[in-house]
């Protein structure tokens, strides 16, 4: 098993993997669109556990990302922040080489499904062509080596299943949406760096993500925020499509794991144990604001195609000493509560069209400029 950080693994007799960190050397991490949900509490996360590594965070502060999302760490001597799009490959090889990056931590993409539908060209340029522009720079590199290229997908490159759960290395990858089909190909690009180059890369693939700090075209944040105002939660379809969640601590805490503990060449699911329907989060955020489900909530045309069910299988992460800790209840009320009780302009200039049901590209006009004229976002 190759190891990094001074990372060793023991089995007990429970065959479980014991992550030991002895941290014999420090590391020197890019992490692109850190400034944007899970990469943002991932940069934190790794900035505060370890004060030996330097972060270097890479972000073109798209429409869904925000530098407040890292005020915690941003003026810690161990971090930097860059502003700037992993698709220019000049400006990614400069700070692989000056900054004598180790680890790149590929977070930076365009990640709402409902967007890819109307706008999938910009989807191929942000994830495609971003994640090439980014291994070509990591191949190129003269003054640096790269010893770990943790690429981070999702859960939809396998597309629906309404029967057993996905796992890494048996399941064929049949994505159901432009954005899905992005990821995927993005996958196939950090494989084939792998084996033609020897490039040690490992691949995550995630489910539904929630918690604080999460741009509101997302489920949960869009609800919370529209039934606070005595707005309508608009369902798409009959509101019965599963998911599973998982909060954000668990997710920055499952990424911390896979980067010392996982095996190069090798692919990880990163997977909450619970499903629930679209509609029966609306109600349960609903039960926390002290609103009437009945009243609150509506029915809208569905998304061109909404896959009815994703789930994945996460025992190789499990493996590696991974649990989730976070009880959906608990950490449900807290994540309304952040979104209610902010000014979230101070986050995101102008959220609103992203309330939508069916939001368009960016969430405002200044976004839908950007949009067409950067590519890698958060």
């Amino acid at each position: 098993m190759a190891l990094l950080g001074g990372v060793c693994a023991c089995v007990r007799a429970s065959d479980v993997l014991c992550v030991i960190r002895t941290r014999a050397r420090t590391m020197r991490v890019l992490l692109t669109g850190g400034a944007g949900f899970i990469g943002s509490h991932v940069a934190t996360r790794l900035a505060t556990t370890y004060a030996d590594y330097q972060i270097v965070v890479v972000d073109k502060l798209d429409y869904c990302s925000s530098k407040k999302n890292l005020e915690r760490i941003v003026s810690l001597p161990n971090v930097t922040f860059v502003k700037g799009d992993v698709r220019s490959f000049d400006l990614v090889t400069y700070v692989l080489n000056s900054e004598k990056i180790d680890v790149v931590m590929h977070f930076a993409a365009q990640s709402h499904v409902d967007n890819s539908f109307g706008n999938s060209y910009e989807f191929t340029r942000n994830n495609f062509e971003g994640t090439h522009a980014l291994l070509e720079a990591c191949r190129r590199a003269t003054e640096t080596k790269i010893k770990r290229f943790l690429h981070v997908s999702t859960d939809e490159v396998y597309g629906e299943n309404l029967s057993d759960s996905n796992t890494e290395h048996e399941s064929l990858l049949t994505p159901t949406n432009p954005y899905a089909a992005t990821k995927a190909g993005a996958e196939m690009l950090v494989m084939a760096y792998g084996r033609s180059y020897g490039l040690p890369f490992i691949i995550t693939r995630g489910n539904n993500v929630y918690g604080p700090n999460q741009y509101p075209e997302k489920a949960i944040p869009k609800f919370a925020i529209l039934a606070s105002r005595g707005d309508k939660i608009a369902i798409h379809g009959d509101g019965l499509a599963t998911r599973s969640y998982m909060h954000v601590d668990d997710a920055a805490r499952a990424f911390d794991v896979v980067l010392h503990a996982g095996e190069t060449s090798q692919i990880y699911n990163i997977g909450s144990r619970e499903e629930r329907t679209v509609i029966s989060v609306a109600r349960d955020v609903c039960e926390i604001l002290g609103k009437n489900p009945d009243d609150a909530i509506t029915h809208v045309e569905d998304r061109a195609f909404n896959d009815r069910r994703y789930f994945i299988d996460s025992t190789k992460l499990l493996a590696l000493g991974w649990r989730q800790e976070v009880e959906w209840t608990q950490g449900l009320r807290e994540t309304v509560e952040w979104f209610t009780t902010r000014d979230l302009k101070a986050y995101w200039k102008n959220f609103e069209s992203a309330l939508l049901p069916h939001p368009r590209f960016g969430g405002d006009e200044d976004a839908d400029d950007a949009a067409r004229e950067g590519t890698s976002a958060t």
